[in-house]
């Protein structure tokens, strides 16, 4: 039985997510959504996100017959998964900065977030922190620029290396920060080139356990994951905007997939 899964992000990001939960769940068929039109998500409005995600997501749910949702983007995690839960009749899984996790770990009790601004300041990160990370100091760093320097990198192998040193400038005037919790999903795809400025450090990424998340709703669903067996074309890609350069597009998203091309929704 064939079990398909929508994963969604704004840009390649949520590709960071996917190779983990294709690791614990080989058997799963795969569509990956990305809207890339409005790209990047954390400099657009609040309501424009929520009204955009939700129509995305119910239309690509119900067009390629997914069994399961996951928001594989932070700010639209943050935004949009009350308003996904009220539309949809199927599982909707969205993305947590790892924060309980970080706070567990520390031994110096300073940790870090690296997230966007539209993550940074809301209430819901308040609310975690206070849930999981009270006696911990927190530091916050915000940055889009970031977002865009992973996308980068991720398809074009490039990155500019003055840059991310400037913005991660607030780790090294801390010595103390023993966690980085990685709030963006872009983040994950920089973690070599992170953890080559900041050894000393531990990065803390939400990809596992997204990864067990939905091993769990599937054996609740009843479900055999050893069992699983994937669809006639396994592994869709959709966009909501045309890609320039397709090859290098195709090339780099074949690392996590055997995607063969990419139709836009």
């Amino acid at each position: 039985m064939a079990v398909n899964a929508l994963i969604f992000d704004s840009g390649v990001g949520g590709f960071s997510i996917l190779q983990h939960i294709r690791q614990a769940v080989p058997g799963l068929s795969s569509c990956y959504l990305m809207d890339n039109q409005l790209f990047p998500y954390g400099i657009q409005a609040d309501e424009v996100l929520i009204e955009r995600i939700v129509k995305l997501c119910h239309k690509a749910c119900h067009e390629q017959d997914i069994d399961l949702l996951v928001i594989a983007c932070n700010t639209a995690s943050t935004l949009a998964l009350p308003a996904l839960r009220e539309v949809l009749n199927i599982p909707v899984i969205g993305v947590v900065p790892a924060i309980k996790t970080a706070a567990s770990q520390s031994l110096t009790k300073h940790i870090a977030l690296l997230a966007t601004p539209a993550t940074i300041d809301r209430p819901y990160i308040e609310q975690l922190i206070l849930d999981h990370g009270q006696d911990c100091q927190v530091k916050r760093i915000g940055s889009s620029e970031l977002v865009e320097l992973a996308e980068q990198f991720w398809l074009q192998g490039e990155l500019n290396q003055q840059r991310l040193v400037a913005i991660l400038k607030p780790l090294a005037e801390n010595e103390a920060i023993d966690q980085l919790i990685l709030g963006c999903t872009h983040f994950p795809l920089l973690d070599q080139q992170i953890a080559q400025l900041f050894p000393q450090i531990t990065l803390v990424d939400s990809g596992p356990a997204i990864a067990r998340r939905i091993c769990f709703i599937l054996q609740q669903l009843g479900h055999d994951i050893d069992d699983l067996q994937q669809d006639d074309q396994p592994h869709k890609l959709l966009t909501t905007a045309n890609i320039d350069n397709k090859v290098t597009f195709l090339s780099a998203c074949q690392r996590i997939a055997p995607y063969q091309s990419f139709n836009i929704i």
